[in-house]
């Protein structure tokens, strides 16, 4: 997602996330097994919105999976916030977004290491419960950013964007592509991913709206934020179901090996492709013409932000109840329902403005 060619990364980006993966190692939990953790944790005690922002921290990041692109970009941005509020950055993670054991390891790595934060993008909403709840018994501040926990499980989430926006938005951007009308198919990350499935939940309750009457959800495929899987899927879809007309991905590794088996194929111009990408990687295939428009949000934002949060949590300004405000760099931000901080609106890139980016 996810600077320069999140490819991998927004796969994660978009987060996406696989099926709920079997039980977990080290805590044994399942997003199925976690029924009481619907609210923010919050601290005990109030916020102090007056304290002073702490120096000295050290606020560990967690990515889906390192060496992503995506996350690479996200995670600079929060260590660059980190370094301006004179506190210290440390990266751990695994080089699998679907390793929710090694997750699990490295939260409690973190833990015994006694840092002030964990910033984290999981790899499934429940599965790191036991060992984030740990941390925060142990005076631990928890943020997830780009994939969330469920919510008892953290202080704050940091949200690309509205979740409602992203999941509609797409579907709106395709349909116009596609005159609203034929075949569509989605092409996610993992089954389990977080992001991905509220994503795909607002997609299909935005094609309950009558002026979609004409089309018709298909299938939704998973690649795995896997490039070679994605491409495989891509291609397997277009074999079973060959009146496809669209394809969303929303997932920065999926909409790239889309359009990369697209660009290469009879299907170039005729099938549409959306989703969530990166400029750097989608440029070549909006200006030959695999790709009309597609959109994202800035990943070294998400990481700015999910590190000053974690610097107010840990500083006594916000303890993640909703209502509560805090100074993020310039702005001013609020905490919603659920601990949910939103960065902001999805940008949509095409021909007229992609070369204004470069991540």
């Amino acid at each position: 997602m996810h600077a320069s060619t999140l490819r991998r990364a927004c796969a994660a980006l978009a987060a996406a996330t696989s099926l709920v993966l079997a039980l977990t190692a080290c805590g044994g939990t399942t997003k199925n097994d976690v029924k009481d953790d619907s609210g923010a944790a919050s601290s005990a005690g109030k916020a102090d919105p007056g304290a002073a922002t702490r120096k000295g921290l050290t606020v560990g990041f967690l990515p889906k999976q390192v060496n992503n692109p995506y996350f690479t970009t996200s995670d600079k941005g929060g260590e660059k916030a980190l370094a301006e509020l004179g506190s210290t950055y440390k990266e751990v993670g695994t080089s699998s977004a679907t390793d929710t054991a090694g997750q699990v390891s490295y939260v409690n790595t973190l833990t015994q290491q006694q840092v002030n934060a964990i910033a984290v993008s999981a790899q499934d909403p429940g599965a790191l419960c036991t060992a984030l709840k740990q941390a925060m018994t142990n005076g631990i501040k928890v943020v997830t950013y780009d994939s969330d926990t469920n919510p008892g499980c953290r202080n704050a989430f940091i949200s690309q964007a509205s979740a409602e926006d992203l999941g509609r938005t797409e579907v709106r951007l395709l349909a116009e592509q596609i005159g609203y009308k034929g075949e569509i198919a989605v092409l996610s990350a993992a089954q389990t991913a977080t992001n991905q499935n509220t994503w795909i939940g607002y997609m299909k309750d935005e094609l309950k709206d009558p002026k979609y009457k004409n089309v018709k959800l298909v299938k939704v495929a998973y690649g795995n934020d896997e490039a070679q899987q994605s491409f495989q899927q891509t291609q397997g879809l277009l074999q079973e179901h060959p009146n496809l007309k669209g394809i969303i991905s929303p997932t920065t590794v999926g909409i790239k090996a889309a359009a990369q088996y697209l660009s290469g194929s009879k299907y170039k111009g005729k099938v549409k492709l959306t989703g969530l990408g990166t400029p750097n990687d989608m440029r070549k295939y909006v200006k030959n013409g695999t790709v009309d428009a597609f959109e994202l949000w800035d990943p070294a934002k998400l990481g700015d932000l999910a590190a000053r949060t974690a610097v107010a949590l840990a500083s006594g300004q916000i303890t993640g109840r909703e209502g509560e405000t805090f100074k993020a760099g310039s702005t001013t931000r609020t905490i919603g329902k659920d601990g949910v901080i939103n960065l902001g609106k999805p940008t949509v890139f095409d021909t007229e403005n992609i070369d204004q980016f470069d991540f």
